[in-house]
């Protein structure tokens, strides 16, 4: 190959993946940060696929939503902390909710161009250890202090503190260019697709229904280490019901009429991390391990989600909702890779909440494409029944996705689709020969 050649694109393997398990904010977890979370994950990864010693892994990359001015290099900060070598480098990324499926997939594309063998790829985050921001006020008075150059500016300066300057920033779950919480967003987008209450709870209760299985068959054995005291995710309810959940009270929309969003339809505040292997071919076969899948494209996409809500309603007939963007990002990437949802034997959609999945599959019907057999879609659970770190979230997906595919000891092919903060979505496709 001369120089100015490009590489040719190489098959990226997913070779298995490990999490902690999830846990609800302010519980077994609370204390935790996301690097001890994040190390406890990778530490659990190195140890199933022997990648302790000199150059066992290639990169790792990782990231968070919530994340800690100490946190500025917090994947490379996980590799210190962890069991790998130290000289194993590593970044951060972030896109919100999607974070971990990118970080999947810049990993991924450096495998894929022959720039690294294998690489670590996942994400963190905890609610309970939310970083709070110094009033901003108080802080333009302290920087003017710390600018003063004399003793006697920087008094002056400092005098003019008040009580309600040391009360601090508070995170807030909610849009920065809109004001409505993701939930709220959520509660538009299912008044406009006109998703019931009913069948949002009947999507719920049949997430928790399927981990539990997925638990009890011992599907995640080999996929969730134990932390802090859980060994399985926190959230769980094996005994969710439709019948249950319909006792809840709605929780968002609850200013317009008939309110369908409740805490058991949407995904709680929670505390976790997961990590995912991704390596060349050549790299799993000298080391003999066999790959579960491969990663074989992925799409991104955005939607102008300020433009609905300003109106006070979603955008372009609820496919710009603020959790709407996968309603382009698949169509996208069906038609570039030739696929069509029929060809896909399962179909993981990051549920944030229950009426996000639905209005995401009314989106795609109305596009063109097939309706999604419910019997594919989320087999081993999702996001309502594990939680939602968010930055961990597509890290565990691409890890569950990957051992279903191989359960199936035939060829297979799985799609990904994970809505993020911002109007972003990301979506990938997993396939076994």
């Amino acid at each position: 190959m001369s120089p100015l050649e490009p590489p040719r694109a190489r098959r990226v393997a997913v070779v298995g993946g490990t999490r902690i398990p999830f846990a609800r904010s302010d519980g077994p977890y609370a204390t935790a940060s996301d690097q001890e979370m994040l190390t406890a994950a990778l530490d659990g990864l190195a140890e199933r696929y022997g990648l302790r010693g000199p150059g066992a892994v290639g990169e790792f990359v990782a990231g968070a939503v919530l994340k800690h001015s100490r946190d500025f290099n917090l994947a490379r900060e996980t590799v210190l902390g962890s069991v790998l070598d130290p000289r194993t480098p590593a970044y951060d990324v972030q896109q919100a909710c999607g974070t971990g499926l990118q970080a999947v997939v810049a990993a991924a594309n450096k495998i894929a161009l022959g720039q690294t063998e294998s690489a670590v790829a996942g994400g963190a985050d905890t609610a309970s250890d939310a970083p709070l921001g110094v009033n901003d006020q108080l802080r333009r008075i302290l920087l003017e202090a710390r600018r003063a150059k004399s003793t006697g500016a920087r008094l002056r300066a400092l005098a003019r503190v008040r009580p309600g300057h040391l009360v601090p920033d508070i995170p807030r779950n909610a849009e920065p260019r809109t004001g409505l919480s993701m939930g709220e967003h959520a509660a538009v987008t299912a008044r406009a697709w006109g998703i019931t209450r009913e069948a949002q709870d009947a999507l719920a209760a049949t997430s928790h229904q399927r981990l539990a299985a997925a638990y009890e068959r011992g599907f995640f054995d080999d996929l969730v280490v134990p932390f802090r005291g859980l060994s399985r995710d926190q959230n769980l309810r094996p005994d969710s019901t439709p019948e249950k959940l319909a006792a809840l009270k709605p929780v968002f929309g609850t200013d317009g009429p008939a309110p369908t969003m409740t805490a058991g339809n949407s995904t709680p505040l929670t505390d976790g991390a997961a990590t995912v292997l991704l390596a060349s071919e050549e790299w799993a076969a000298e080391r003999g391990l066999e790959p579960l899948a491969y990663l074989t494209a992925y799409e991104t996409a955005a939607v102008d989600f300020v433009a609905g809500a300003a109106a006070g309603r979603d955008a372009a007939g609820g496919e710009d909702g603020l959790l709407m963007a996968p309603a382009y990002a698949v169509p996208r990437l069906l038609e570039r890779t030739g696929y069509g949802i029929e060809d896909f034997d399962l179909i993981e959609i990051h549920e944030a909440f229950a009426s996000q999945v639905l209005a995401t599959l009314a989106a795609w019907e109305k596009r063109g494409l097939a309706p999604v057999d419910r019997a594919r879609l989320n087999v081993a659970g999702s996001s309502l029944a594990t939680g939602h770190p968010f930055a961990a979230t597509g890290a565990r997906i691409v890890a569950t996705l990957a051992k279903l595919l191989a359960e199936r000891e035939a060829p297979g092919r799985g799609l990904i689709s994970v809505c993020a903060a911002g109007g972003q979505g990301v979506t990938a496709v997993l396939e076994r020969a």
